[in-house]
């Protein structure tokens, strides 16, 4: 990036010459072999001038190829900067560094040679450029890996986030929810007089419950396809119920705190990728999961009066930690990636198989067994996630759940339809999922409920580390 060293070799070639010229006059009359050779004689000063403008203009040349080299070694700069690397990593042409001194000799060879590369085609190195003999990577062809590379590392986040990884490795995933529900029930016993005077008892129930479950998983891929879980979650459950008409007064009220706790349902799982993400197509997955009846059913649980001042409060002995039957889900799950946002979806449906029951009425002292076939559920889901970038994503999705009456079946009976057994639960939930260098993924969720049916809210944090 130096004039010096160019204007030492004009300076040198200009006073060559008249040095010679002195040299062969104070020797007298120049030798006979000297006078033979017509290139020994002087150049003429015409030739002189011709070759002072020669090395003008090539260095006018060498120092505009020098303001070009030093351009890009500056986007270079602000490209690696934007990738989170420091000027001193950034590589700079031919693999020099940035800051290291190269006169314009120097960079004009470089010039010179990146002319001759990019005339062989493609911007291919000559044989024996590089130091290994390897011709060096281009710039935007590594810009094109590695954007493809974070968007690969963005999909991976989130699909982790909706569906499994399918990885010949095992992944233990451990999570945490917390679930509050809020109940009012308003029950009237009497009849109106004269259209608009209420004869009779009125009570107003309220439920408030908290259901906490620890949930451990683990998932093992078989194949780039399959892939099988199994997992196994503790609940524990406190309630409190709260009734009016203590003693017969209607200001009065009475309130009872339950707590419960043990295995819920165990379940295993099998995930099958059959369609993988291309241009016409989003990533397809099916999915079958079992779950057992390992936690304690909802049936044939007695009804106690806690206070003996109020005979409207009436509560269970205990209080379930499972549904008490086997079940099916199958799930299909669909996964779009329009960079940087991913779109996702899920349909599916819940088959609860009926079982018979020594007892399920909640009456003391009273023994009722039956056939229950719980009302099967059908599950729609869809939203959006959006990679911030390659450790952190969001997601925003809308969940709904809808499930059929339950239906019994006394021995010698008719199969007889329960009251408000059906449900429809719907929920807006908002994810966040970060990965930490270690390389455990977290993944927090909050669902907000849109129906009666569905909890106030659900929050839950997992965790999942792949070995």
């Amino acid at each position: 990036m130096r004039a010096a060293p160019l204007s030492l070799v004009l300076a040198a070639t200009l006073a060559a010459p008249t040095h010679a010229a002195g040299a062969s006059a104070s020797d007298g009359a120049p030798s006979d072999e000297a006078a033979s050779d017509p290139s020994s004689s002087p150049p003429p000063f015409a030739s002189l001038h011709q070759r002072m403008l020669e090395m003008s203009r090539e260095l006018a040349a060498q120092r505009a190829e020098i303001e070009r080299l030093r351009g890009e070694v500056d986007e270079l700069e602000l490209a690696g900067r934007g990738r989170g690397l420091g000027p001193s990593q950034t590589a700079a042409p031919d693999g020099a560094q940035q800051g290291a001194p190269r006169d314009a000799r120097e960079l004009a060879q470089d010039a010179r040679r990146k002319a001759a590369d990019d005339a062989r085609g493609e911007g291919q190195a000559a044989p024996g450029n590089s130091g290994d003999g390897a011709a060096p990577v281009q710039i935007g062809q590594a810009q094109r890996d590695e954007d493809a590379q974070r968007r690969e590392q963005e999909k991976a986040l989130v699909v982790r986030e909706h569906a499994p990884l399918f990885e010949r490795r095992f992944t233990f995933d451990a999570g945490i929810s917390y679930s509050y529900y809020d109940r009012r029930q308003l029950a009237l016993s009497g009849f109106l007089a004269l259209d608009a005077i209420f004869l009779g008892s009125i009570n107003l129930d309220q439920t408030k419950a908290s259901i906490g479950t620890v949930e451990l998983s683990g998932r093992y891929g078989l194949s780039d396809r399959l892939s099988v879980e199994a997992s196994l979650p503790y609940v524990y459950r406190d309630s409190r119920f709260v009734s009016g008409g203590a003693g017969g007064a209607s200001s009065v009220v009475s309130e009872v705190r339950m707590r419960s706790q043990g295995l819920g349902d165990a379940s295993v799982a099998a995930y099958y990728q059959w369609v993988k993400e291309s241009q016409r197509w989003p990533d397809i997955v099916t999915s079958l999961r079992v779950r057992a009846p390992t936690g304690r059913d909802p049936f044939g649980l007695k009804l106690v009066q806690p206070d003996a001042d109020n005979n409207n409060l009436n509560i269970p002995e205990d209080l379930p930690t499972g549904s008490g039957v086997w079940a099916a889900t199958f799930n299909v799950s669909a996964l779009r990636t329009y960079d940087p946002v991913i779109l996702f979806g899920n349909l599916g449906y819940t088959y609860n198989q009926p079982r018979d029951f020594d007892d399920i009425s909640p009456v003391a002292e009273q023994v009722s067994p039956a056939r229950v076939a719980l009302g099967n559920t059908v599950q729609l889901s869809g939203g959006l996630a959006i990679a911030l970038n390659d450790r952190s994503a969001v997601s925003f999705s809308v969940a709904s759940a809808s499930t059929g009456a339950t239906h019994t079946t006394a021995p010698g009976a008719r199969k007889r339809r329960v009251a408000g057994s059906s449900s429809n639960s719907t929920t807006f939930n908002i994810g966040a999922s970060y990965v930490l260098p270690s390389g455990w993924t977290f993944n927090g969720q909050l669902a907000a409920g849109l129906t009666p049916d569905a909890p106030n809210f659900v929050f839950s944090l997992r965790g999942s580390r792949s070995f």
